[in-house]
């Protein structure tokens, strides 16, 4: 069903648009009956006429010139007859008298009639009849069509549009910022390579280097307190880990030699991993910091005390594959 987006307003303004139209319409209505009836009453009259003019030749009248009277029970009887045959079909009509005499019971059936007085001439004399006719405001009757006439041309004048609906606005989804991805070490013992989570650089180490600083990070998560000075070997645990890791090496199938000596040349695989490191966190300095090996600073007595653990490193911020 159809809405409409009607105010007070409206609803006032329709109604009385409404009630106009439907008396308009209704008047023409009761016209069109008034009309009908009209036509329908003179086409009987006129047959009703027709039929007394044939019948006078056999009726008792009277006769003026004679100063006779009509037959009153003969022109009763008559009367009655044409008024039974006239109400069979409910024509309205109805005949009240010819002559002087009326019919019975007539002016009860036609209360508030319209008479129609007809004159008949024969060859003797003139004949004087009344018909009566109901009246016109028994046949006026409500039309359905002009109420529903009215219905209908009530939008057709005010413009009337069914009400739109409106759709309603889809919720605006407000995008938080993405943060930036958070590079990640990774190291790769199937490829021997080192790289970050966030783009496809990598760099390749040698197996020394590799095996030494997969060895040193997971001994830095071990002990975040450790102290690992460059004058001093490597502690056992840690190249228990760097030979581990070889081992793994060894597996993959990436070399066969024995395994190297982690605590030679130290400074060289410090380095090896520091621009390996450079070159993989080129752009995200403060990441890199977590992974570096700390430079020794100074020279002397100050450097033998420098100490290139990795500190505050978690197992989560590490991803080694092939391990």
């Amino acid at each position: 069903m159809r809405a409409y987006n009607l105010t007070p307003a409206d609803w006032t303004k329709a109604a009385a648009l409404f009630a106009v139209l439907f008396v308009v319409f209704q008047i023409g209505a009761f016209v069109g009956q008034a009309s009908a009836r009209l036509y329908s009453e003179h086409e009987t009259i006129d047959r009703l006429q027709s039929r007394i003019s044939l019948d006078l030749q056999f009726l008792d009248v009277g006769n003026s010139t004679l100063n006779t009277p009509p037959n009153q029970y003969t022109l009763k009887d008559y009367l009655a007859r044409v008024n039974k045959a006239l109400a069979e079909p409910n024509t309205g009509i109805g005949l009240v008298s010819i002559q002087s005499v009326s019919a019975d019971n007539t002016a009860a059936d036609f209360e508030n009639a319209r008479l129609t007085p007809i004159t008949l001439q024969n060859s003797e004399q003139t004949v004087q009849i009344q018909v009566a006719s109901l009246p016109l405001y028994r046949y006026l009757a409500f039309s359905p069509l002009a109420f529903f006439a009215a219905v209908l041309i009530v939008p057709v004048l005010m413009n009337l549009k069914p009400a739109r609906k409106i759709p309603k606005p889809e919720p605006i989804v407000v995008e938080e910022p993405k943060e930036a991805p958070v590079p990640k070490l990774v190291i790769n013992l199937t490829d021997k390579t080192i790289g970050n989570s966030v783009n496809t650089v990598t760099v390749q180490l040698q197996n020394k280097p590799l095996c030494f600083y997969t060895a040193l990070l997971h001994y830095c998560v071990d002990n975040p307190d450790a102290m690992l000075l460059h004058h001093k070997d490597i502690p056992a645990e840690l190249t228990t880990q760097a030979n581990k890791a070889f081992g793994r090496l060894m597996d993959l199938g990436h070399t066969k030699r024995k395994r190297p000596d982690f605590n030679a040349n130290l400074d060289k695989t410090l380095s090896e991993i520091r621009a390996a490191l450079d070159e993989v966190f080129a752009g995200y300095s403060e990441e890199k910091a977590k992974y570096y090996p700390p430079r020794a600073q100074g020279e002397g007595s100050r450097s033998k005390q420098h100490s290139y653990a990795i500190s505050g490193l978690l197992l989560s911020d590490i991803v080694i594959i092939g391990d």
